[in-house]
C-alpha cells in the first residue's frame, strides 16, 4: 500500500514537472490572445468545433516551444538564479526527455490544427514554433541586443493562428493584432531584464540593460510604449473595434506611458518591477476589452 501511494506521488510529481516545463502561465496568456483574435474574426463567439481544437493546438504549440527553448537554454538557465530551478538545470528532467517532449507537442499541435481546423493555422503555429526556437533562441538571444525586438514576433504568432482558424486567411486586422503584441514585447521584457540584469550579465546574454546600459533601456521602453499606444488606437478608426475598446486602450495606454516616464525619471528597481507587473496586466486587459467590445457592440 505504501509503495502504491509513493508511486502515485511520483507520477504526480513527474506530471507537475513536465507542466512546469510547459510554462502554463505563458500558455494561458497566449491562448487568451488567440481567443481574442478568433472572437474578432468571427464577430462574436466562434463555433465550438473550431474554437476547441484551435485552443488545444495553440496550447500544444506554445508548451512544446517552451520545452524546446528550455532544452536549448539549459546552460544559460543554470547560470541564472531566476532560472536555476527550472526542470532541466535542477536535474528533475533529463535534457533529451525535455527535447522529445517539446518536439512531440509541436508535432501534435500541427496535426490537431491541420486536421480539425485548417492547414493555414497549422502552418502558422509551426512557423511560430520555429521562430521562437530557431530565430529567437538559437540565433538572436545570445548574439544581439535586438533579440527581444525581433524575437517578439514569436509571441505574436498566436493571434495569426486564431485569426486564420476562423477566417481561413490573414488580413490587415490580424496584422494590427500582431503588431500590438510585437510592440508590447520589448517594454515588457526590458522591464524584467532591468530586474535580473545581474543574471543576464553573468550568463553573457546581451539584453538591452547589459549591452546598452539601464539609461538607454529606460529611454527605449518609453519609445516603444509610445509606438504601442499609437498602434492600439488604430482598430477604432479602421472600424475593427468600437468605443469600449478605444476608451480601454486610451486608459491602459495612459497608465503605461505614465509608468514608463516615471521609470525614466526615477530609475529604480521598484518602479521597474511595477512597470513589469503593469505591462502583464495591460495586455490581458487590453485584449479583454477587445472581446467585450466585439461581443457587446458587435463592432
Amino acid at each position: 500500500m505504501d509503495l502504491t501511494i509513493r508511486s502515485d506521488r511520483e507520477v504526480l510529481t513527474i506530471i507537475r514537472t513536465y507542466l512546469e516545463l510547459a510554462k502554463l502561465r505563458i500558455v494561458l496568456l497566449l491562448l487568451f490572445t488567440t481567443l481574442t483574435a478568433m472572437v474578432i474574426a468571427a464577430g462574436g463567439i466562434p463555433a465550438v468545433p473550431i474554437l476547441i481544437p484551435t485552443l488545444i493546438g495553440g496550447a500544444l504549440a506554445a508548451a512544446g516551444s517552451s520545452a524546446i527553448n528550455q532544452y536549448l537554454d539549459r546552460d544559460l538557465d543554470a547560470k541564472m538564479s531566476r532560472t536555476a530551478r527550472r526542470p532541466i538545470p535542477s536535474g528533475r528532467i533529463a535534457p533529451l526527455n525535455a527535447l522529445l517532449f517539446g518536439l512531440a507537442l509541436v508535432a501534435w499541435s500541427v496535426l490537431v490544427l491541420g486536421v480539425w481546423v485548417n492547414w493555414l493555422s497549422a502552418a502558422l503555429a509551426f512557423i511560430g514554433a520555429i521562430y521562437y526556437v530557431v530565430v529567437y533562441t538559437m540565433v538572436l538571444k545570445r548574439n544581439t541586443v535586438v533579440n527581444i525586438i525581433i524575437g517578439g514576433g514569436a509571441g505574436a504568432m498566436p493571434v495569426l493562428v486564431g485569426w486564420a482558424a476562423v477566417a481561413g486567411e490573414l488580413s490587415i486586422e490580424s496584422a494590427i493584432l500582431f503588431a500590438i503584441i510585437f510592440y508590447w514585447t520589448p517594454p515588457h521584457s526590458w522591464a524584467l531584464a532591468l530586474l535580473v540584469n545581474v543574471d543576464y550579465s553573468r550568463a553573457g546574454v546581451p539584453m538591452m540593460p547589459v549591452a546598452r546600459g539601464e539609461r538607454v533601456t529606460h529611454i527605449q521602453i518609453l519609445l516603444y510604449s509610445i509606438q504601442l499606444v499609437l498602434i492600439t488606437i488604430l482598430p477604432t478608426p479602421l472600424q475593427m473595434l468600437g468605443i469600449i475598446y478605444l476608451l480601454a486602450a486610451l486608459a491602459l495606454g495612459g497608465g503605461l506611458l505614465w509608468m514608463s516616464i516615471r521609470l525614466l525619471r526615477v530609475a529604480d528597481r521598484a518602479v521597474a518591477r511595477s512597470l513589469y507587473k503593469y505591462s502583464t496586466a495591460y495586455l490581458a486587459f487590453l485584449f479583454l476589452a477587445m472581446i467585450l467590445d466585439q461581443t457587446l457592440l458587435g463592432s
